[in-house]
Parts: C-alpha cells; sequence; structure tokens
C-alpha cells in the first residue's frame, strides 16, 4: 500500500482510473483475478485492460473488478470514488454530502448515494465476535423535537401514531471495539444478548428492561442515575455515554437530521470511526476499501417497491 498523510498525496498515487484499477485489483484478489459470479480464478483479461473472461465453460462471463462491489454500475469514476472513501473515512465526524458533493464536483444527490454507499463499507469486520470481559451497555434515543418540525411533518408523525424517537443502543467493550445499533422491535435485552459473549461482565444503568441479565452473564452491575450514582468499583458507563457524544454531535452537528430508515447505516459510520481511531487516515481508508464486497442500489436505498 502506498502511504499518504493527506488528500492531495492521495489523489497524486491514484491520479487515474488504471491506477485505481489496479489498487482495487490488488486488494480484493492478490493479484490473482477471481471471477465473481462462479469463483474460477485464471480468466483471461480482455483487450480493453478493463475486463476479465471467465475460461470456465459453464460460465463464460465477462466481469471487472467492481461487479459485486460498492462500485459496480457506477457513472462516478474510480478517482473520485478514492477522493470520496478518503474524505469520509477521514473526517473525525462525517461529511455532508452538500460539503462532499463541492468538494468532488458532482451533485448532492450523486453525493449522498456515493456516501451511503460507503457507509456500507463500514459495518464490523468481524460481527459475528461477541464482545467480552467487561461490556458497558446504555440506550439514547434519536429524533427530533416537535416544535423544530414543519407543520406537514409533525402531522404525518401524528398521524402514523409513530413517535418520533428512534431507541438505539450503544455497547462498548473496555478495551475493545464499540458498537451502535438500532434497537427497533427487539427488547434491550435481545440485542445485549445478539452482541455480548455470556463470559462478560455487563454494566449498565438501572432501567427496567436491563432486569434479569445476570443470568444470563457471568455478571450484571447497574448504576442508578436516578439516585445520582455513577460509579461503584468497576459498574460506570461514563465510556459509552462518551461514545453516544460522539454520534450525536455527529448526527446533530455534521448532518442536522436522518431519516430513521438510514439510522443504522450512521450508527456503523460512528462505530467505524470510533474502533478505527488509532489508525492513520491511510490505514482507515485500506480497511474501508477491503471491505467493497456487497452492493446498494439506488432503489434498495430509498426503499422503492
Amino acid at each position: 500500500m502506498e502511504e499518504f498523510k493527506n488528500l492531495r498525496e492521495m489523489m497524486a498515487v491514484y491520479s487515474d482510473e488504471a491506477k485505481c484499477r489496479e489498487y482495487m485489483e490488488q486488494m480484493r484478489w492478490g493479484g490473482n483475478p477471481t471471477c465473481p459470479f462462479c469463483g474460477m480464478n485464471k480468466p483471461y483479461k480482455l483487450k480493453d485492460g478493463k475486463r476479465y473472461r471467465c475460461k470456465d465453460s459453464q460460465c463464460k462471463r465477462n466481469f471487472t473488478v467492481t461487479v459485486g462491489t460498492v462500485f459496480e454500475n457506477s457513472k462516478v469514476k474510480l478517482s473520485v470514488w478514492m477522493a470520496a472513501l478518503y474524505l469520509c473515512t477521514g473526517h473525525k465526524k462525517g461529511v455532508s454530502s452538500h460539503q462532499l458533493a463541492r468538494d468532488l464536483g458532482v451533485t448532492q444527490k450523486t453525493a449522498w448515494f456515493v456516501e451511503h454507499r460507503i457507509r456500507l463499507l463500514m459495518g464490523d469486520p468481524e460481527p459475528d465476535v461477541a464482545m467480552d470481559n467487561v461490556v458497558e451497555v446504555d440506550e439514547t434515543y434519536v429524533g427530533g423535537k416537535w416544535d423544530k418540525m414543519t407543520r406537514s411533518r409533525r402531522k404525518k408523525h401524528q398521524e402514523s401514531g409513530k413517535d418520533n424517537k428512534v431507541a438505539v443502543m450503544g455497547l462498548l467493550e473496555r478495551d475493545g471495539k464499540a458498537k451502535l445499533t438500532v434497537i427497533g422491535t427487539n427488547t434491550f435485552k435481545e440485542v445485549v444478548r445478539q452482541h455480548v459473549a455470556p463470559s462478560a461482565v455487563v454494566i449498565t444503568d438501572s432501567h427496567s428492561g436491563y432486569v434479569g441479565l445476570n443470568q444470563e452473564f457471568q455478571a450484571h452491575e447497574a448504576v442508578n442515575h436516578l439516585a445520582q450514582e455513577f460509579r461503584r468499583g468497576i459498574a460506570y458507563t461514563n465510556s459509552v455515554e462518551g461514545f453516544f457524544s460522539v454520534f450525536k454531535r455527529t448526527i446533530f452537528g455534521t448532518y442536522h437530521q436522518v431519516s430513521p430508515k438510514h439510522l443504522h447505516r450512521y450508527c456503523a459510520e460512528t462505530s467505524y470511526r470510533f474502533n478505527s481511531r488509532k489508525m492513520t487516515d491511510a490505514e482507515r481508508f485500506e480497511m474501508a476499501i477491503s471491505n467493497t464486497k456487497g452492493r446498494l442500489t439506488y432503489n434498495q436505498l430509498i426503499e422503492k417497491k
């Protein structure tokens, strides 16, 4: 990997489409191009220098390094994608689609779509690895205030009968990773169960939704904030509350408002930044681009039927 310290140096390294494509092929295939359709790893390169053709007699399909990734069928140049990746992974509290559009010279709609595709790369690289040791757990609620809404927006929420707030749970393993997840229809205990190992010591506040965790984990300690108790030995939730503070500054300071249907991606973005906070910008960029597998189409994004 080429080392770079800022956007200017990154753009000098990946200045044209050929260099970007070569870098992606190395990151994805390690010098051994593989058909994304059948898994055959001995294709041959076509004359255009971009496409490969699978040699398998049952397949024989053409493909490029972008097939099956967030870059597939994108009209945005790979060099622009690289710049967007660097900006979105490097900014400590994110970058709005309006600002990204100005930086890249694209429309706000394109920048918004690009950002959501990039958030797909920011998912947990080890989703099946449960948190262990001492894990702090807390919940918060994200959503606008009624008095700050337009009349039509307020009416829409009132007619639907849905609360304007969305519950988000934060889980933070001390000296380990952190994760934000939208609670949805799950109970608090169900979310904890999904992400925390039974051998862990779980620290929460005194919310009734956590009652009974001591029967499923090594131990459960609760601090009673209502009684002005904030620390008792190892029992405190200061770290996860600080994590929430970063999350809310990102949401309200950078993006200002977030649709509930997209909130899980903003949660993934904040978690990614927190867990990679000790990396350099170049390392964080590389970690994101090594996780490009998976697609998000515009219709999927806007949930068009």
